[in-house]
């Protein structure tokens, strides 16, 4: 190739496309292998061991028992499933939940179905690049690095599961929205009739809407906004747009009902309603986008470690900033209309990972990082497969080294206690890229792109190393089997009071205290019943009844509270409850077994156990199998007579009136009917599920049940979505159909053609 050459103007094939997309595939898989070489529990960390992959078996069990588990009473806080990340309305999750139960190894688990999302994700930003023009050597090298750029690698994939899963179906969701706004004369578009129509656009955004984490949904809508506007600019007919608007609007009437119980049962939870706040906890100052290319860079902004990150969490990819040196601005502002829907996506992703802190639900402002990856990335890479050149290579290398010069002063503003790694890390970069520019002149475009993904696998080895030990650990044990098998056999229901920030590093084991306590979810990797879980949003009136945090982490005075007599009925909380079992954390209760047991309990010996934990059981033996979940009933008579984990039958007799109280946390969503008739529902400490039965009542059978509030508006959402996409894909099969005939029409006759027709004749 000359100087004056572009990186590539050539057609691409539909094998370039296939073959470019298999390189994204063991590009990701490469990228991997590098990852877990610097450390093996990677993709098994943070949430990823303490939330995830617990519930997953929990869920997975109960669906093998034939049981859709929206409600799982006993756990409580963590037990409403509508409200904290299960994705119980998310096909592919339902199957890894299947799957979850019979795989002993959940670290690896967690691993393989992170690779397979992580693989998604990237063939989905391959497939945007690809139909914004871009060529496929390059949408390789975008593909490939956005699962390793800096949050989504050290976040989304190595903790927080639904993000790097709703990322994953919302890049795709991108893609088909474009190709459905533009036809099958959109770049990488294909004649299948489902392959460019609505459904599926439908399909990837309800997969991305149902995952039941809030961002990636709001995240979606703004893509859905940016592509809308962008096609307008590009095409200037509103006929398209307003079809994407249709069938988006059709996915989020699908998607209604994965959000409608937690949005209608928000004013009980610790995250409250629509309050905005603004607050400097990671929000990332727009200048740290300058670190988006140096792979030492340690940004600077407050976080759960200080100010100065221990890890590259802007970073997205080496070749992102030096890059630009290689475009052709002036040819490339041709295409300003036709791309500015990325741009206007990255700005959006811009403007919001500086603040505010927290809308609503939305906190913390640095989890849109990886969508100003996205589109940094995708806007790069189209720009350099269309218009990458040499001309005037030297004055472009001197720019280059400008840039990469930028990095450096950056990244030493923000972390000057490694100005050497942030020298070696500039040099490296420059001298790499410099490779890549004498492949790309000398051997062509493809051996510069391997180069270019190559390059990308030694650094996320390094970044991980360097973050090593990693600051987000719990060390959870990976063996279920192993765990189960020296964990004590705790029957019935358990409560355990402990506070987590007491485990020192050396605790952190399955030989220590994990063998005897419970954080998080692990209580579900056991497959025991405690009311301890992980969870997000929580209860606040319970929450704050029992002093319990997120991870099921307690105050000292939480003893005391389980034990004293709740004010309107006289029980204590423990009998409120239900609860055959106390665990207390010796640590934090280190003279609890030398005070006499409370009344009615008994401290019960576990060889083996008593370094971490002392044990209060019940003298008279379990209560939670007893009279279903009825915990109290003053001046009524009340037998259960049947219990599911969403209705308790009762029958019960009240000559003067009184009231019954279930142990059941009061989520809304509850109802009753007596004999038939709706009745009003209260609650007790405004935690637990209370039924006042009216004077007179004789042997009458009071149904308590619940479902998650507004269901029945969310199926008949479901259905008018589905409806709306089958009118949809109707219509556009009729148009496809008409412009396929208009082609016939137009097409001159061929020989045999014109002799049908004298026959026809």
């Amino acid at each position: 190739m000359t100087d004056s050459a572009v990186l590539d103007s050539r057609p691409h094939s539909r094998r370039d496309v296939y073959r470019w997309g298999a390189i994204t595939v063991i590009g990701v898989i490469a990228g991997y292998a590098a990852v877990l070489l610097a450390n093996v529990r990677h993709y098994f960390t943070d949430d990823t061991e303490s939330q995830y992959t617990a519930l997953w078996v929990g869920l997975g069990r109960a669906l093998r028992d034939g049981q859709f588990p929206v409600m799982v009473p006993e756990q409580w806080m963590s037990g409403n499933n509508t409200m904290d990340d299960a994705g119980l309305f998310n096909p592919p999750q339902l199957l890894i939940d299947l799957i979850a139960p019979s795989v002993d190894n959940v670290a690896l688990y967690a691993t393989v179905v992170k690779l397979i999302f992580s693989i998604i994700a990237a063939t989905g930003v391959y497939r945007i690049c690809l139909v914004y023009g871009a060529r496929p050597a390059w949408s390789a090298v975008a593909g490939v690095a956005f699962p390793l750029s800096g949050f989504f690698l050290f976040f989304d994939q190595a903790s927080w599961m639904t993000a790097l899963t709703g990322t994953a179906w919302m890049v795709h969701a991108w893609a088909s929205a474009v190709h459905y706004t533009r036809g099958p004369d959109a770049p990488g578009s294909r004649r299948a009739v489902v392959a460019g129509g609505p459904i599926p656009v439908f399909v990837f955004l309800y997969l991305t809407i149902s995952t039941q984490y809030i961002f990636p949904a709001v995240e979606a809508a703004l893509m859905l906004l940016a592509v809308a506007v962008g096609e307008l600019v590009y095409q200037r007919k509103w006929q398209p747009v307003a079809r994407l608007t249709v069938v988006s609007m059709c996915a989020g009437l699908a998607g209604l009902l994965t959000f409608l119980p937690s949005m209608l049962s928000a004013k009980v939870t610790w995250r409250g309603t629509s309050q905005i706040n603004n607050d400097q906890f990671l929000t990332v100052p727009w200048s740290e986008s300058l670190n988006a290319s140096l792979p030492s860079s340690l940004p600077a902004f407050t976080s759960w470690w200080g100010y100065v990150q221990p890890m590259p969490l802007t970073y997205i990819a080496w070749f992102l900033i030096p890059a630009l040196a290689f475009i052709d601005w002036k040819r490339a502002r041709e295409s300003w209309r036709e791309l500015s829907a990325v741009a206007l996506f990255a700005v959006i992703m811009l403007m919001w990972t500086a603040g505010p802190g927290s809308i609503g639900p939305l906190r913390w402002p640095v989890r849109v990082l990886p969508m100003l990856a996205i589109g940094l990335l995708v806007l790069v890479c189209v720009l350099l497969g269309r218009y990458g050149t040499f001309q005037n290579w030297k004055n472009r290398g001197i720019a280059a080294g400008v840039l990469i010069l930028a990095l450096w002063v950056r990244s030493f503003s923000a972390d000057p206690y490694h100005a050497i790694w942030h020298v070696v890390a500039a040099i490296g970069i420059a001298a790499v890229g410099a490779g890549v520019v004498w492949l790309a002149r000398e051997r062509g475009i493809a051996a510069a792109a391997a180069l270019t993904i190559v390059a990308m696998f030694p650094i996320a080895y390094f970044q991980v190393s360097a973050a090593q030990p990693t600051p987000m650990p719990w060390n959870l044990p990976a063996d279920r089997a192993e765990a189960m098998a020296k964990f004590p056999d705790f029957t019935g229901t358990t409560l355990q009071l402990g506070e987590r920030g007491l485990l020192q590093p050396a605790d952190r084991d399955i030989d220590a205290a994990y063998g005897s306590l419970v954080f998080g979810n692990y209580a579900r990797t056991l497959e025991l019943k405690y009311v301890n879980g992980y969870t997000p949003t929580g209860h606040f009136y319970f929450g704050e009844l029992l002093c319990m945090r997120w991870d099921s982490s307690v105050c000292p005075d939480a003893y005391r509270r389980m034990f004293a007599p709740e004010q309107s009925t006289g029980r204590p909380l423990v009998d409120l409850m239900k609860l055959d079992r106390v665990v207390l954390q010796r640590a934090l209760f280190p003279d609890a077994r030398g005070q006499a047991a409370p009344e009615g309990w008994k401290w019960v010996d576990y060889p083996g156990h008593e370094r971490y934990i002392a044990v209060l059981e019940r003298v008279d033996g379990p209560v939670s199998t007893v009279n279903g979940r009825v915990s109290d009933a003053k001046n009524v008579t009340a037998t259960s007579i049947s219990e599911t984990d969403t209705t308790s039958r009762v029958r019960v007799t009240s000559e003067q009136g009184g009231r019954v109280v279930f142990a059941r946390l009061g989520w809304p969503g509850y109802r009753v009917t007596l004999d038939g008739k709706q009745i009003p529902i209260t609650t007790v400490a405004k935690s637990f599920v209370a039924v006042e039965v009216p004077a007179g009542t004789q042997n009458a059978e009071l149904v308590l049940t619940w479902r998650p509030p507004g269901w029945k508006i969310g199926i008949a959402a479901m259905a008018a979505g589905l409806a709306g996409l089958g009118l949809l894909q109707w219509m556009y099969v009729r148009s496809r159909r008409r412009d396929d005939d208009a082609g016939i029409q137009e097409r001159p006759a061929s020989e045999p053609e014109r002799e049908l027709a004298n026959v026809v004749s």
